[in-house]
C-alpha cells in the first residue's frame, strides 16, 4: 500500500492536511541533496518475512575497507501518514553518519492507515532483530545500535529507546504488546544503544497545550495522533499513554540527545522539554539543543547540529567500547 494523497486531501481538515503535504514536500525537495558518500548499499529488503512495501528498509555503508561497521537506524517523519518515506530519512540524515563511519539503516513502517498503534513501534523493533539476525550478511556491528528520527521518526526513534526491554504494558484496562511477534526474528534483541531526537511529539495528550500557533486542532478526529491510537485523544487517554515515550522511562534507558526547534509550529518544543525532565529525574544520560529560530525541519538539519548528531553517536559508541575493554 502506498502513501495516498487523495485519499488525505478528501478526509483530513483542509488547513491541516495542506500544511502537513508542505511539510513532507519539504523533506523530500528542499534538503540539500547529498552526493554519494557510500561504498555499499541494499535496497528495499524486506525485514517482516512479507512482501509489504512497508515493511522494506535500505542499508548503506560508508567508504571505506572496514569489515564490519557500528549502526544507526533512522526514521522518517510523516505524522506517522507515510509507509514508503525512507529516502527521506537518508536525504536528511544519512551523509553526517556515514562521514562519521556509521552503516545507516533507513526503515519504512505502517502508517496509522495500515494499522493503528502499536504496529509503528512494532515495525521498528523487527527491525533492530533483523539488524541483529543478519549482521554478517551486511557488515553490521551489531556491539553498537543507535537510533535517530525527525517529527514522527523522532517519535519512534525515542520510543524504542525508553521501551527496550518492555514486551507488554498495561494502563488502566489496556494492554498492549510494544514488542510485537513482526518477522522471523523475535529471539533476537529490540534495544539500542542511543537515541538521537529530532523534534519528535511525545505526551500526545498534551499537544494542545504547549505553545503551538493553533494550526492543528490535536483533540480532533483527524488530528495525527488521534488517526494515530484511533480516536480522539482526550477520549482515549489510556491510548495516547501507552504512546508517550515518558510512560517508559527509567534509569536503564540509553542515552538521548534531543533537539528542537524553538519556532516549529507543528510540535512544540515543550514536547521534548517533557522528555528531557523525565529522562532527567529517572538519571538517564540525556542532552537537550533548543535550535534558536528552527521550525518543523526547517533550520534544523544544518551542519552544527548534523555535526552534533554524529558526534554524540559516536561519544556513545566509544563508551560502549570502554564498557565492554574493561
Amino acid at each position: 500500500m502506498t502513501f495516498n494523497y487523495t485519499f488525505y486531501k478528501e478526509n483530513m481538515e483542509g488547513k491541516v492536511m495542506k500544511h502537513i503535504c508542505l511539510i513532507i514536500a519539504f523533506f523530500f525537495i528542499s534538503l540539500s541533496c547529498f552526493g554519494q558518500s557510500y561504498s555499499k548499499s541494499w535496497k528495499d529488503i524486506n525485514y517482516a518475512g512479507d512482501t509489504a512495501v512497508y515493511h522494506r528498509l535500505d542499508i548503506y555503508l560508508p567508504q571505506g575497507e572496514k569489515a564490519m561497521y557500528p549502526v544507526v537506524v533512522a526514521i522518517y517523519g510523516s505524522a506517522w501518514f507515510g509507509n514508503n518515506f525512507k529516502e527521506s530519512a537518508f536525504t536528511s540524515l544519512g551523509k553526517p553518519l556515514l562521514d562519521a563511519g556509521f552503516a545507516v539503516v533507513t526503515p519504512n513502517h505502517r502508517s496509522s492507515y495500515d494499522a493503528k498503534y502499536p504496529a509503528q513501534i512494532q515495525d521498528i523493533k523487527a527491525v533492530i532483530r533483523f539488524i541483529r539476525a543478519n549482521a554478517c550478511q551486511y557488515q553490521l556491528d551489531t556491539s553498537f545500535i543507535g537510533i535517530t528520527g525527525f517529527s514522527s521518526g523522532g517519535h519512534l526513534a525515542a520510543l524504542a529507546g525508553t521501551s527496550r526491554g518492555v514486551k507488554e504494558y498495561t494502563i488502566g484496562s489496556i494492554t498492549m504488546d510494544i514488542e510485537g511477534n513482526v518477522g522471523p526474528y523475535t529471539s533476537y534483541s529490540s534495544s539500542v544503544d542511543a537515541v538521537v531526537d529530532w523534534f519528535g511529539p511525545t505526551d500526545i495528550l498534551k499537544m494542545d497545550s504547549c505553545e503551538t500557533n493553533g494550526m492543528i486542532d490535536h483533540s480532533s478526529a483527524t488530528a495525527p495522533e488521534a488517526v494515530l491510537i484511533g480516536g480522539p485523544v482526550q477520549e482515549n487517554k489510556e491510548k495516547a499513554t501507552l504512546a508517550n515515550p515518558i510512560t517508559y522511562v527509567d534509569p536503564s534507558d540509553p542515552p538521548f540527545l534531543i533537539l528542537h526547534g524553538d519556532k516549529d509550529p507543528l510540535v512544540s518544543y515543550c514536547q521534548s522539554v517533557m522528555l528531557f525532565n523525565a529522562l532527567q529525574n529517572a538519571g538517564v544520560p540525556s542532552r537537550f539543543v533548543i535550535v534558536p529560530g528552527g521550525q518543523h525541519g526547517q533550520g534544523m538539519f544544518v551542519d552544527q547540529y548534523l555535526k552534533m548528531m554524529a558526534d554524540f553517536f559516536l561519544q556513545q559508541l566509544k563508551q560502549r567500547k570502554l564498557i565492554k575493554a574493561k
